[in-house]
């Protein structure tokens, strides 16, 4: 979806479907609790709750008719996880939505309320679902990628830039994927002529020290892992990518509208309007248990040309024609 169309997807659904970050009411009805990772002004936050709540209107729920929603926000927070977590719980809703990891975790505290997660990188080795085919339990929902994703990562930063021999694995180390996404660049990195240096990413003092001390040295760049850790950070990330003039690969496309060079990742829009299907399926009777975790179905890779003329790179044709949208 180009960016025109989708600011225009966005503002008619929020006429229809407005999203504060509070409660919403209804006099009867079912109940939802949304737990989001990101924060409640951020952008992309709102744009994956408008399409979870166009894909509920489509299935026929209405807030104030026959649903309610409670919203709390994580922000990247462990401690507002935990908290905003046993908040929706007291509230004893009819299912919960967990946007990632993050939000996930804590809400494994309970065994009875439905659960349907979106963008949990690895749900198994989390220990949200026993498997992706059968999850077992009150858990269910999408994975955003295979690890396998961030080797691709690795070898877009070398097409790019080619006379990289050094990159910098910015990454959310809170999460199990966060081991899993370095592990799985490791194993490409040697055959790439690439080093990689993992760059924990806790708070804005520690990411600024450590990629401004990464950066003095030559032919460096930078991979920016998918987490909310990592997310809720990225403005300052693509300021310093741009600072020190570090060619970057991110997870996702707002990346690359926000500033960043190059993206590949899934739709994370088109996710959270499958979730709905789910929490539509679990709301007329069908156990969590029962519904297989899915895998994304559309990935974008994105490009800024401007971004990379700034840098002083050319992008090759080859990764122009495979490109989903190029920012001019």
């Amino acid at each position: 979806m180009r960016r025109r169309e989708f600011i225009t997807l966005i503002g008619g659904a929020a006429a229809a479907w407005p999203l504060p970050a509070k409660a919403q009411r209804a006099e009867s009805g079912r109940r939802i609790g949304v737990l989001m990772s990101l924060a409640a002004d951020d952008p992309e936050a709102q744009a994956r709750l408008t399409a979870f709540a166009q894909g509920l209107q489509e299935l026929g729920w209405s807030v104030g008719r026959n649903l309610r929603i409670d919203y709390r926000w994580g922000g990247g927070d462990s401690n507002r996880y935990r908290s905003s977590a046993a908040e929706l719980l007291a509230l004893a809703p009819d299912i919960v939505v967990a946007g990632g990891s993050g939000a996930m975790g804590p809400l494994q505290a309970t065994h009875s309320v439905p659960i349907v997660f979106v963008q949990v990188g690895d749900p198994v080795g989390a220990g949200f679902v026993e498997s992706l085919a059968r999850p077992g339990g009150n858990a269910t929902g999408f994975t955003s990628f295979e690890y396998g994703i961030s080797s691709k990562w690795l070898e877009l930063l070398k097409e790019l830039a080619p006379r990289v021999t050094r990159a910098g694995v910015l990454r959310d180390t809170s999460i199990a994927a966060g081991a899993g996404q370095l592990g799985a660049m490791q194993s490409v990195a040697p055959a790439l002529g690439i080093d990689l240096r993992p760059i924990a990413v806790r708070d804005a003092g520690e990411i600024e020290r450590a990629v401004t001390a990464f950066a003095r040295e030559p032919d460096a760049g930078l991979i920016v892992t998918a987490g909310a850790g990592v997310a809720t950070k990225r403005a300052l990330i693509l300021k310093l990518a741009a600072r020190h003039r570090l060619p970057a690969v991110y997870p996702y496309r707002y990346y690359v509208a926000g500033g960043g060079l190059i993206s590949y990742g899934p739709d994370n829009i088109d996710q959270y309007r499958r979730a709905a299907g789910y929490v539509d399926r679990i709301l007329k009777g069908e156990k969590p248990a029962d519904l297989p975790v899915q895998a994304p179905t559309k990935f974008e890779l994105a490009i800024n040309l401007k971004t990379a003329k700034a840098l002083g790179l050319e992008v090759p044709t080859t990764l122009l024609a495979r490109a989903d949208e190029v920012i001019e």
